[in-house]
């Protein structure tokens, strides 16, 4: 018999290598995203999250070889599913207008309804400590919403939709525009609850209102 923490034959073969099993990775981060949301980072430990997810403790070794670095993959992996549900919804409406609203409720779902608040929560502890692992969170890369949004600007720009000199900082601007309040207040718990869907469109529509004066190409009347 083969143990857990011991390469396994190939995929060809399947089996996975040792440390490659998805599976087993998702496992593993399950049971750390339980952990470390009901503990906090600091209580919580290795041994704790074998336990919660299932495993030896030589296994977890084989995927992560620290807790910041098993907290991180924690962070990258919740960005990336929230950028590809972006990337998507984003897809499927072309019309500029139509797009930037829907990116702004989905945001705005994204700060009430799941637990990337609790983990920007559990950041700020950490940030004079470990400022690299902070600024991973907020980091633009192709798992960062942000960036996706930057990357639906250019389209639109190249297409003459949108006069814009700088698509990162009108993707940021947008961001706050629609959700800036919004993210503060449920950072800083000022806002317990997910407002009435009124006010939600209304706070989108009036930013994207903004937005648009700004940034929407005028014609030419010359």
């Amino acid at each position: 018999m083969i143990p857990e923490c011991v390469a396994a034959p190939t995929a060809g073969m399947g089996r996975f290598a040792a440390g490659a099993d998805p599976i087993k990775r998702g496992q593993i981060l399950d049971g750390a995203h339980r952990v470390f949301m009901k503990m906090g980072y600091d209580a919580a430990s290795m041994n704790d999250v074998t336990r919660e997810a299932g495993v030896s403790k030589g296994t977890i070794y084989v995927y992560f070889q620290s807790k910041e670095e098993l907290f991180a993959a924690l962070i990258e992996r919740a960005k990336g599913l929230f950028a590809e549900s972006i990337r998507d919804l984003l897809a499927h409406h072309p019309d500029p207008e139509e797009g930037l609203r829907q990116f702004g409720l989905a945001f705005i779902r994204q700060i009430f309804e799941s637990e990337m608040i609790p983990a920007m929560r559990i950041l700020l502890g950490l940030v004079d400590r470990m400022p690299t692992l902070c600024q991973r969170f907020f980091a633009s890369s192709p798992s960062n919403a942000r960036t996706i949004l930057k990357d639906y600007l250019e389209v639109h720009v190249k297409s003459g939709y949108f006069d814009i000199a700088d698509t990162s900082l009108a993707a940021m601007q947008y961001i706050e525009l629609v959700t800036g309040a919004y993210m503060k207040g449920r950072l800083f718990n000022e806002i317990a609850e997910t407002p009435p869907m009124e006010e939600i469109e209304r706070v989108i529509d009036g930013g994207r209102a903004v937005f648009m004066a700004a940034y929407r190409r005028k014609p030419d009347i010359s």
